[in-house]
């Protein structure tokens, strides 16, 4: 796998892992804290949507965070039930999540290689693809993690879904879904739908993905 796959989660390393903890993390929306904190849980809300409870306490879903940063998210989920395994190829995003304990198990990791000996129920990538310039380290970041996926299981990332590429500066690339169909499918996956989050100008969403066949 190329450095520029491996720096996709996350972008930047320790520099840049604070982004992913940011309230304001989601794409180029600026907001104040308050606003942020805003989005941030309007976020949640909607991923705990998607996701759900656990059907019994006993048997929690298998949940993976691909480039958690800091763990909000991870903590959050772990609260609710699941059982959270992150990673991140930031050692200070991953001390900063271990010292807020919460649940969840955090290594320092990147997609090189990733494998488990059990696949998992939902695997998340949140806030990383769109900071991934290059389209081929973009399809490799895909393929990996598509491959962690259990059959039923769910695959959601967060971009935004214009018509067609987008480039804003030198930081972000939105894709639209029908790249992530034509890169995500043929490995067994398919788009049930995007759910942007909604909030003021913010364009992004998240984009979620049901295995219906194992990719041999």
């Amino acid at each position: 796998m190329t450095e520029s796959t491996q720096e996709c989660i996350h972008p930047g390393g320790d520099a840049r892992h604070r982004a992913q903890d940011d309230p304001a993390a989601g794409g180029e929306v600026v907001l104040d804290q308050p606003g942020g904190e805003l989005l941030r849980a309007l976020r949640l809300g909607q991923l705990l949507a998607i996701i759900g409870a656990p059907a019994d306490s006993r048997t929690p879903l298998a949940v993976l965070d691909a480039g958690c940063g800091g763990g909000w998210f991870a903590r959050a989920l772990a609260r609710d039930g699941h059982r959270v395994d992150a990673f991140d190829t930031s050692s200070a995003a991953v001390a900063q999540a271990r010292g807020e304990g919460g649940g969840p198990r955090h290594v320092v990791a990147d997609l090189s290689g990733r494998r488990s000996p059990r696949p998992y129920d939902v695997v998340l990538c949140l806030d990383v693809l769109f900071h991934v310039l290059d389209d081929d380290a973009w399809a490799a970041a895909l393929r990996t993690l598509a491959s962690l996926v259990r059959p039923s299981g769910r695959l959601i990332v967060t971009d935004a879904d214009p018509g067609e590429r987008a480039v804003r500066g030198d930081r972000l690339v939105y894709r639209p879904a029908t790249a992530y169909r034509a890169a995500l499918e043929p490995l067994g996956l398919r788009h049930r739908h995007f759910l942007p989050h909604g909030f003021r100008e913010n364009t992004v969403g998240f984009h979620v993905f049901t295995r219906i066949r194992r990719h041999p």
